[in-house]
C-alpha cells in the first residue's frame, strides 16, 4: 500500500533517511533533524512531499520528492530527493510502487518531467531504474555549492546590497 505521509510519520522517516544514508556511505551527512523535517513536510508552504509503502501495516519504505519547473516546456515537474526500502521488503514491489504512484501524480498534474539522481556505484538501482523504462541524462553533471564555497559565493551578491 501507498499512501501520503502524516506528521505523525515524521520519526519514520528520519529513520529511514538515517538508514538510506548509511547504505550510501554516508552516514554523518545525515544530520536533519524531526522538526526540519516536519517543518519542511507539513509547514505553512511545505517545501517537500513525502509518500509511504506499507506492508502490514507498517511502513517499510518512503519516497521524498519536490516540484521543480522547467523554463522550456513552461510546466512543473518531480523531483524525486530519496527513495528508499528497507532491506527485508525489497524484492516485493515497494519501489515500483512508490515510482509509480509519483509518475500518475505527474500525470494527473500534467507535469512532464520525473527525474532523480543515483549513484554511479548503486548498480542495483541503476538496473532497476532501467528495467522501468528511465534513462540516465548522460550529457547532464551535477554540480552542487556547499559550505564555504557556497558561503563566499553568497558573498559576492549584490542583492540586498550584498
Amino acid at each position: 500500500m501507498i499512501r501520503e505521509a502524516t506528521p505523525g510519520d515524521v520519526p519514520v522517516l528520519l529513520a529511514m533517511i538515517g538508514e538510506l544514508a548509511a547504505y550510501e556511505r554516508a552516514a554523518e551527512a545525515a544530520r536533519a533533524t524531526e522538526s526540519q523535517l516536519k517543518e519542511a513536510l507539513f509547514g505553512p508552504q511545505p517545501a517537500a512531499f513525502a509518500l509511504i509503502a506499507e506492508a502490514d501495516d507498517a511502513p517499510v519504505g518512503f519516497a521524498l520528492w519536490f516540484r521543480n519547473f522547467s523554463t522550456w516546456t513552461g510546466t512543473h515537474g518531480v523531483y524525486l530527493e530519496d527513495l528508499y526500502v528497507r532491506p527485508e521488503a525489497r524484492g516485493g514491489g515497494h519501489g515500483k510502487a512508490l515510482l509509480a504512484a509519483l509518475a500518475e501524480i505527474c500525470v494527473d498534474r500534467g507535469y512532464e518531467r520525473f527525474e532523480w539522481s543515483v549513484l554511479d556505484w548503486n548498480e542495483p538501482a541503476i538496473g532497476f531504474y532501467r528495467s522501468i523504462g528511465a534513462r540516465p541524462m548522460d550529457e547532464w553533471t551535477v554540480f552542487r555549492l556547499t559550505g564555504e564555497a557556497l558561503h563566499n559565493l553568497a558573498g559576492a551578491s549584490c542583492v540586498n546590497g550584498g
